[in-house]
């Protein structure tokens, strides 16, 4: 068997003993990244090693560790009042708010996983103090961050272009945009009313009474407070009452409350234990505390340097936070305990694992494999859904950057249209970032508020199987087989 079957092979394998057994994939893929890569293709440690993520293990750590501790001081509570307050207490234009934002982002040449470090955080508050589903805040900053991707200005617009005039292919700057933005605009629009968005019309801010009622989903025992009612398995009927106003203190199973009993209320973000902050929320106007404007600043500081500097978002993460935890240790203490390290272990062991792959010579194999079948819309679906696949475990750049290249033969017999393969081909490579083994869907799981992070785990994997399973498919239906774009 050739190193690449059994690279695929193995893959499948650690899948399927993670779903089985209570062991984390990241460890998994590990240890399926050491023995495949030095048994089966004779790779070095170092070249194991050398496809870890380093920049994506930084930017996990020093986003969740600013994050945990603008949460410890309230900062993230204030940013929520002060949004709504922006939109005037509707809650229904939250959602569409944090679409537009992170698309005109990654618009103007901001990095989607530094749009999605920097919002997340933020957007999640939203769901966990006004009772929106964590699900749909979540993909509404996923989606949006790729709704811009595409713009001739931004990172993937500027590579896809590149790579395509390199090639002598025609391009069309505003129709890779257009589609990438339509496709996630239409998806977005679904996730608003899948995940209970129309409940939120009509309705004005409302926090609920008892502040224990927002949990802080950090892979251990939170506050108690209900699920929302349209999560799947959250134990009520998703078509009764309207979610948001469902009682706040009813104690859920592993709340540590006995699965029932009212306990003292918890600021929202905030688990029993936590270090105190440095004040009480001000939760009758938009005053900041010393601390949580020194935050504030921090938190500014970091979009500035990232987007309009250029510099790394996990290493200027983390040095904010240090600033912080130095100018007050005692109500930052915590907080890198906070951290959501099992996630990290999840997400860098299975880019480590798919590094090792392409290493080996993996995706090639597959590519060229379906190259060679020689039916052009056939093959075109397929190189989608290899773009697809492939891109919810691995980088989008370096996956358009390799597979655009490849679909050029097949471009060059004039068969399909150049302008619609790329944009069909990019679109599908692009869309399927809302897994959670890509750098977007990563960030989500490290921050979401509202849900057990086990569980929204579950639930945006389902959703990225969904996309990568839809996704390629619409993207070639609509763009590719109807041959009406050269």
């Amino acid at each position: 068997m050739s190193a690449e079957l059994l690279s695929i092979l193995a893959l499948i394998v650690m899948f399927v003993v993670a779903t089985v057994f209570p062991v984390n994939l990241g460890a998994l893929a590990l240890v399926g990244a050491f023995l495949v890569g030095t048994l089966a293709a004779g790779m070095s440690t170092d070249d194991i090693l050398g496809a870890f993520p380093g920049s994506l293990f930084v930017i996990l750590v020093g986003v969740t560790l600013l994050f945990a501790i603008a949460t410890n001081n309230g900062t993230v509570d204030w940013l929520v009042r002060a949004a709504v307050h922006l939109v005037r207490g509707r809650l229904a234009a939250i959602p569409l708010v944090v679409f537009v934002i992170s698309a005109l982002l990654t618009a103007v040449g901001a990095p989607a996983p530094a749009v999605a470090a920097i919002l997340a955080p933020i957007a999640f508050g939203f769901a966990a103090d006004y009772r929106i589903h964590p699900m749909l805040i979540g993909l509404m900053v996923a989606h949006g961050t790729q709704a811009g991707a595409f713009s001739p200005i931004s990172v993937l617009g500027g590579i896809v272009n590149g790579v395509t005039r390199d090639s002598g292919l025609p391009y069309d700057n505003l129709v890779l945009f257009l589609s990438s933005f339509a496709y996630n605009a239409a998806a977005a629009a679904i996730v608003f009313f899948v995940f209970g968005g129309h409940h939120l019309f009509g309705r004005t801010h409302a926090p609920a009474a008892d502040p224990a009622g927002s949990p802080a989903s950090t892979g251990s025992p939170a506050a108690p407070g209900p699920a929302p009612a349209s999560s799947p398995g959250a134990g009520t009927d998703a078509g009764a009452a309207d979610p948001a106003l469902s009682p706040a203190a009813t104690g859920s199973p592993g709340s540590g409350s006995g699965g029932g009993g009212v306990t003292a209320a918890v600021a929202p973000g905030r688990r029993p234990g936590d270090a105190p902050a440095t004040s009480a929320p001000d939760a009758g106007g938009l005053r900041l505390t010393a601390h949580q404007a020194l935050t504030l600043t921090g938190i500014l500081a970091l979009c500035v340097a990232v987007l309009a500097f250029q510099l790394d978002v996990g290493l200027t993460a983390v040095t904010v936070a240090v600033v912080l935890s130095l100018t007050s240790p005692k109500a930052n203490k915590g907080a890198v305990e906070r951290v959501a390290w099992p996630t990290v272990l999840l997400i860098c062991g299975v880019v480590t694992y798919v590094g090792v792959l392409q290493e080996i010579g993996t995706i090639d194999y597959v590519g060229s494999a379906v190259a060679a079948i020689g039916i052009p819309l056939l093959v075109a679906l397929l190189i989608c859904y290899v773009g697809g696949v492939v891109s919810a475990f691995a980088s989008t750049v370096g996956i358009l950057g390799a597979l655009v290249p490849l679909a050029v033969p097949l471009l060059s017999q004039g068969t399909l249209g150049p302008i619609a393969m790329i944009a069909a081909l990019s679109v599908s490579s692009a869309i399927v970032d809302v897994s959670p083994f890509s750098t977007t869907g990563a960030l989500l799981v490290a921050n979401v508020r509202g849900m057990e992070r086990d569980e929204f785990y579950r639930k945006l994997l389902a959703y990225g199987a969904a996309v990568v399973a839809v996704g390629p498919l619409a993207a070639w239906a609509v763009l590719v087989a109807p041959g009406w774009l050269g």
